[in-house]
């Protein structure tokens, strides 16, 4: 049975990829501190084959744990999902963002060095920033804000470590991925998400600004193969992942709002003030498509219909709020 370590496993990749890994015979060492997922997202399995650390990768003592698991087991790879993806909150929150992303993934980094550990790490498309899309893995990094900004970080220091130490390593670019096991209760990410509570609250959803914001939302299940076959191969590469089709932020609130009134409730918009954010923002994925086959046939109402009736079950929990470090600029909906 090889080991395969997954962070952010409470998270909506890594919940969704260690089942994958399960399913496929791996064992699944997982690693989160239930920041921003929770213990029932956990897959359900056996401990010799489903093994769970709540560690919290910034803290001191989290090399020394990461070091143990390491030692001890013969792991084949890690995927390191753990992040806080805040992209339009991080410069409201920049030593938490570069302390839990930047700081974080240093952890990881030197114990697949160490351990000769290949890493596969989930940067984002925020390293774009304001390129005219869509955006292919060739462009000049041109990040607009801190989030941005750490994931290019990491992807530069992940390089370096290749360089000089022979770390191997693949870097996928995923972009708005949507479905179950997803944080719904983040008021500062994911739209989707933040969409379908409110209007289970019986709350309006915020567009921000006029709407017109283009993004392009695939539904999880088409990530498992191609990020399974990073394992073995494709050693050193960057990879764009996710859906083709864009969709105005107005339109995803209109498939909402159809599913909504399709399963019994009330979907009201309201607009509110703009934020600092790239206007458009979608990837070309012709590599991964060629290198591994990847493909994306979301049909978005299906996959938040899904997503609508999964909340519908959920247990109430308590909305996420951040402490600010600044408060200049803080966009009123988020006071």
């Amino acid at each position: 049975m090889r080991t395969v370590v997954v962070t952010g496993c409470a998270g909506l990749l890594g919940s969704h990829f260690s089942r994958h890994l399960l399913s496929k015979g791996y064992k699944v060492i997982g690693i989160d501190d239930l920041s921003g997922g929770y213990s029932d997202y956990l897959p359900q399995a056996p401990p010799e084959q489903f093994e769970f650390w709540p560690i919290n990768l910034s803290d001191s003592w989290a090399s020394k744990a990461l070091n143990n698991i390491f030692h001890f087991n013969d792991v084949t790879a890690c995927f390191h999902f753990a992040a806080y993806a805040a992209e339009g909150l991080s410069p409201f929150i920049r030593h938490f963002n570069y302390t839990n992303n930047v700081l974080a993934s240093v952890n990881v980094i030197n114990q697949c060095i160490e351990h000769d550990t290949k890493m596969i790490f989930t940067s984002s498309m925020a390293v774009y920033g304001n390129h005219y899309p869509p955006f292919v893995e060739d462009m000049g990094p041109a990040p607009i804000d801190p989030y941005g900004i750490a994931k290019y970080s990491i992807e530069q220091d992940i390089k370096v470590a290749h360089q000089q130490h022979g770390l191997r390593y693949s870097i996928i670019r995923p972009h708005n991925v949507v479905g179950i096991y997803q944080n719904i209760w983040d008021k500062y990410r994911n739209v989707a998400g933040i969409f379908i509570r409110r209007v289970l609250a019986g709350e309006p959803m915020l567009i921000y600004g006029d709407g017109e914001q283009t993004r392009a939302f695939s539904d999880i299940k088409y990530y498992m193969k191609p990020f399974e076959q990073l394992i073995d191969g494709h050693d050193n590469e960057l990879f764009n992942i996710g859906a083709d089709k864009a969709y105005t932020i107005n339109e995803l609130a209109n498939t909402v709002q159809r599913v909504a009134w399709k399963n019994g409730f009330e979907a009201e918009k309201k607009h509110v003030e703009g934020r600092h954010e790239a206007k458009h923002a979608f990837c070309d994925h012709a590599k991964a498509k060629e290198m591994l086959n990847f493909s994306d046939d979301t049909n978005l109402e299906e996959t938040v219909d899904t997503m609508f009736k999964w909340a519908m079950q959920q247990p109430e929990r308590e909305q996420k709020r951040m402490e600010y470090e600044v408060e200049k600029g803080i966009y009123d909906y988020w006071k």
